[in-house]
């Protein structure tokens, strides 16, 4: 089953058990993927596993900044509601890497791309998130490979 598949099957479900959060995530993330069809002029059609990750990404990124943001802000209540939403989209993402798997990682692409000081940081950062898309945070990534290169 594709992952809009499986969207479209649990967003029915969760209508069906009037979940209310997931109902608002899934009725939110199919906008989301309308609107990127409308964007790549294949209105009607559908997104490959590959893109429809890049757009649960993209919520799951909007989410994370608005906790950041609600959170600066005091507003616990919002900040819950929208860790709320993240957990739900995080159930489409894959399992995300570990801190040991991703130094292992980090160490292996260096080794390979033969890098040796910061400025060969955004080719490592580049393999890695290639390589690893969804399931590696971009801040973690860098900051380590920082540390690495340092």
């Amino acid at each position: 089953m594709s992952l809009s598949e499986q969207i479209e099957k649990e967003y029915i479900q969760a209508y069906k058990a009037k979940d209310a959060v997931r109902l608002t995530v899934l009725r939110l993330l199919k906008t989301a993927v309308k609107n990127k069809l409308v964007d790549l002029r294949r209105p009607g059609g559908s997104l490959s596993d590959e893109e429809m990750l890049d757009v649960i990404i993209k919520e799951g990124k909007q989410r994370q900044d608005s906790i950041e943001q609600y959170t600066a802000a005091k507003r616990a209540d919002l900040a819950e509601k929208e860790a709320a939403e993240l957990r739900i989209l995080q159930e489409y993402l894959p399992k995300a890497l570990s801190p040991e798997e991703l130094t292992e990682i980090i160490e292996t692409t260096v080794t390979e791309l033969q890098a040796a000081t910061p400025k060969d940081m955004g080719r490592v950062i580049s393999a890695v998130m290639g390589a690893y898309k969804g399931r590696v945070d971009g801040k973690a990534l860098s900051e380590a490979v920082k540390k690495r290169l340092s």
